[in-house]
């Protein structure tokens, strides 16, 4: 199996050169095409209604039209990405402001504003968009405003999604109906679900599926179905980072007990590394704390655990070496090329804006600058190529081959949001690494 990955990976590389090699000039259309299109992909919606919940300020979508006319919870952190690169810091600092008034409302950002999808959340990223807003207007009055909602949404995490190892998992909040449907609507997205089976088995199943949703990740081989079982390891990363910015806030609002947070990040980081790391190779893995064991799948979720910091020089160098797992021709792929038993859209070859950026950040931090540069490039081209042939972007691409013959489980749409968000914060890290 490793010689088919190496295979695949070289002739790739191959077919990429050749493919993009001329179109390293395309970046600034592409530049020009995302600053008129995502102004438009903001929405104005004051008033609850039967179907959403109203939102204070404008917020943005993933799509100018079509599908995802709701604000995503993680989605924004990459949207925002885009908006603060074209200079639209006000539009940034409105959709983290929404944000912050549904978790004040809620207790937790749910997966949108659709009410359809407040029975779970998302990969919590609020955090970090407060800080991205922080450090631009240096405003302490705001900051301070935000930490209680974040310490809010924090206790959601710790109270609605912890296990009994001190880590935390994805789950849901939905009726037992609305378990047992969901498993109906999966079975359209997998056919090999079996529609005819005790409502019990529905519920349960319809459970695992829902959390994956949560997970932002629906759906992966990761879980292998079951994603209530499973300690991830970006949602761990994830919130180790809300742990150390409450380190910083408290810092900065002149807060006692900032010491604290040191603590509780430290003891995640020993819970991980006990929990996750596999000795044999010293690369983590999401960590089956039903059976105690490891997830055989290698993921991109990997590059969050050092853009948060967490991975000792030792353990970053074991990611580098394992680059080559990840890394296509034409990005980051989602989890390691091998044969599956069923077609996942978060598996290779399928590349998304969100674990490229991560990918790009990770690299950065930890002094692997040229790699985090080459990535970039990757992407960037694969973007430029795509818009060059189809006029557009789109929600994802092949990682492989740089176009959009992609697996999907649903019609992908042309896309704004995270794409172009991703794409504007890789073209200017290579314009400021030159």
């Amino acid at each position: 199996m490793k010689k088919y990955i190496f295979i695949i990976f070289y002739l790739s590389i191959a077919v990429s050169t050749l493919s993009l090699s001329a179109r390293d000039d395309n970046s600034d259309s592409v530049r020009d095409f995302i600053s008129e299109q995502m102004p438009l992909s903001v929405r104005v919606n004051h008033a609850d209604t039967l179907g959403k919940i109203g939102l204070p300020h404008p917020y943005s979508v993933p799509c100018v039209q079509g599908m995802f006319q709701d604000m995503f919870y993680w989605d924004t952190y990459f949207t925002n990405l885009g908006l603060i690169s074209i200079g639209d810091t006000v539009q940034a600092k409105n959709n983290v402001d929404n944000i912050l008034y549904v978790i004040n409302i809620l207790g937790y950002m749910p997966n949108a504003t659709d009410r359809g999808m407040f029975n779970r959340s998302q990969p919590p990223y609020a955090s970090m968009m407060v800080a991205d807003i922080y450090d631009i207007t240096h405003d302490r009055e705001w900051l301070g405003r935000a930490l209680p909602v974040l310490e809010k949404e924090y206790d959601f995490w710790m109270t609605k999604r912890i296990t009994p190892n001190g880590l935390n998992r994805h789950g849901n909040s939905a009726t037992d109906k609305e378990l047992s449907d969901f498993y109906g609507y999966m079975t359209t997205r997998f056919p090999h679900l079996k529609w005819e089976i005790p409502d019990s088995e529905r519920i349960r199943q319809g459970s695992h599926f829902l959390s994956e949703a949560e997970s932002g990740w629906d759906f992966t081989p990761r879980f292998d179905f079951r994603c209530e079982d499973f300690n991830p390891v970006d949602l761990n990363s994830n919130l180790y980072i809300y742990e150390k910015n409450f380190e910083r806030f408290y810092k900065e609002l002149g807060l006692k007990d900032s010491k604290k947070w040191t603590k509780t990040a430290d003891k995640r980081a020993k819970l991980m590394r006990k929990l996750m790391k596999n000795p044999a190779d010293g690369l983590y893995y999401d960590y089956d704390f039903i059976n105690g064991r490891l997830s055989s799948v290698y993921s991109s979720s990997v590059f969050n655990l050092m853009w948060a910091g967490l991975l000792t020089g030792s353990e970053a160098k074991a990611v580098m070496n394992n680059l080559n797992r990840l890394e296509m021709a034409c990005g980051i792929v989602a989890c390691e090329p091998t044969d599956r038993n069923y077609t996942y859209q978060w598996d290779a070859p399928n590349a998304w804006a969100s674990f490229n950026v991560m990918a790009i950040m990770a690299l950065d931090r930890y002094g692997y600058k040229d790699d985090a540069r080459r990535i970039a490039e990757k992407y960037v081209r694969s973007i430029d190529s795509i818009y060059q042939s189809t006029g557009n972007l789109w929600e994802k691409f092949n990682g492989i081959t740089g176009s959009i013959d992609v697996n999907s489980e649903y019609e992908m749409p042309p896309f704004m949001g995270w794409t172009a968000g991703a794409y504007m914060y890789s073209s200017d890290y290579i314009r400021n690494n030159q």
